[in-house]
């Protein structure tokens, strides 16, 4: 009788289990087949030779098996590659979920509802153009990555850093010209209120909001160091936070066992917030050789965005302000590189595109662009595994445990299937639409146009 009992409880919990639609999602992938790829050309995200002719298995969410010839579990999807190129999922480290297909002005006068549905729509194009994985840095993306982790939504692996920590007349105070000067009654602004940004001046206060980020779910920290382009109040030669400020906000991270990625573009600017300790430099454009031996020598990476002042990937802006700020910037970047590589600076890419409908579509046309300066391997190698090491950083709050970015047994199985060789002609990723003829994610298949 007792034993009968049990099994109708059981048989509730299940029932139960299975009524909520996550849980039945989740049920569903837990007990989907097994992949097979066969005859595939294999880059594997390190190293520059393919591996000719192999077989790899994935089960579950993890490629299991890599072989000149694998037998097919019973019940597994078979894939003849036919000699095409398996390599890892793309990386972008410097990804706005939130701000990349909406004008600034559409962002100031969104729904936060809508605005997020909209993020999560834009989220699936985005794993459809190959990347599997993106390191979120500034605005409050947890919503979408939570519907996505669940499978209400599809789009990559979101690393969030929340909102951003900026200061009065920063890089992340989008606030109007007449909202100064403010007092303590005052309410947050509404890029405040929503999580995109947090204002902070002061010792004690940048200390509650980054710890508020980390509250939030943020697993790596964005501060605002320095003059940025869509910011209206601060000149590109500002330094942003005094040492004592930039140093209590790289604490915190640290006691959370994870690091701040900094927006920072002056020599001035850099060589103080790599003294306090940030490990990331974002966009970094008046790198010298000065700033680059010193970055090597703290262990700090530099990640970079391939801009351009004219062509089909160039930033386009509502203020005339911004435009001028951004072809400044974009004048100095191939002296930055010349630096990076001289002292062999860690480098990662990533994108920032921000506030235009139309560019996201062209994300792979970024990638391409890194041709400019690297080889097709070292621009592959950077959007996978070096661009996977950077994601780590944060460690213990890492929310996807396991390889990214490599092929190889035991990693988490983000993978494409491209139609020729990107290692020999770099400007297949530039449409992915016609050349990325298989995307997988966590061992999940989301386009197959294999014939």
């Amino acid at each position: 009788m007792k034993h009968f009992k049990l099994k109708i409880s059981m048989m509730v919990l299940a029932i139960v289990f299975l009524m909520n639609p996550l849980n039945a999602l989740f049920a569903q992938q837990a007990t989907s087949s097994a992949v097979l790829f066969t005859n595939a050309n294999v880059f594997d995200g390190q190293n520059e030779k393919l591996a000719e002719g192999m077989s790899v298995l994935v089960e579950g969410n993890k490629i299991t098996k890599i072989a000149k010839s694998i037998t097919a579990p019973k019940g597994a999807t078979v894939i003849d590659a036919k000699g095409k190129t398996l390599m890892p999922g793309l990386i972008d480290v410097h990804w706005h979920t939130m701000f990349n297909f909406i004008p600034v002005s559409g962002v100031m006068g969104s729904d936060f509802g809508y605005h997020s549905i909209a993020a999560a729509e834009q989220s699936g194009k985005t794993l459809l153009r190959g990347f599997t994985s993106v390191r979120d840095v500034g605005g409050n993306s947890f919503g979408v990555k939570r519907a996505i982790d669940h499978g209400i939504a599809t789009g990559p692996r979101i690393y969030p850093s929340g909102p951003y920590i900026g200061q009065t007349s920063g890089h992340g105070d989008f606030r109007g010209p007449v909202d100064v000067p403010t007092n303590d009654n005052t309410p947050l602004d509404y890029f405040g209120r929503v999580g995109h940004t947090l204002i902070a001046d002061g010792v004690p206060e940048v200390i509650q909001r980054t710890r508020e980020a980390l509250r939030m779910g943020a697993v790596q920290i964005k501060a605002m160091g320095g003059g940025g382009v869509t910011s209206l109040y601060d000149p590109l030669d500002v330094t942003e936070y005094t040492f004592e400020e930039a140093k209590a906000i790289v604490d915190v991270a640290k006691s959370w066992n994870t690091y701040v990625a900094v927006h920072i573009n002056t020599k001035d600017a850099m060589k103080m917030w790599i003294k306090a300790g940030a490990k990331s430099m974002e966009h970094g454009f008046y790198m010298d050789d000065e700033v680059a031996q010193l970055m090597v020598e703290n262990d700090v990476w530099w990640s970079m965005e391939p801009m351009e002042l004219e062509g089909p990937i160039a930033l386009k802006f509502e203020s005339p302000i911004s435009t001028a700020k951004y072809n400044d910037l974009v004048g100095n970047l191939e002296k930055a590189i010349a630096s990076a590589k001289k002292y062999k600076v860690k480098i990662a890419f990533g994108t920032d595109i921000l506030f235009d409908p139309e560019l996201p579509a062209k994300h792979g046309m970024f990638l391409a662009r890194m041709g400019t300066w690297f080889t097709p391997y070292e621009t592959l190698k950077m959007a996978t595994s070096t661009n996977a090491e950077l994601l780590k950083l944060c460690g213990p709050r890492d929310p996807y445990p396991g390889d990214l970015g490599i092929v190889k047994e035991g990693a988490l199985a983000d993978l494409l299937l491209v139609d020729g060789n990107p290692l020999k002609n770099l400007d297949l990723v530039a449409d992915p639409d016609k050349n990325f003829v298989i995307i997988m994610k966590d061992g999940v298949i989301y386009k197959n146009t294999v014939k």
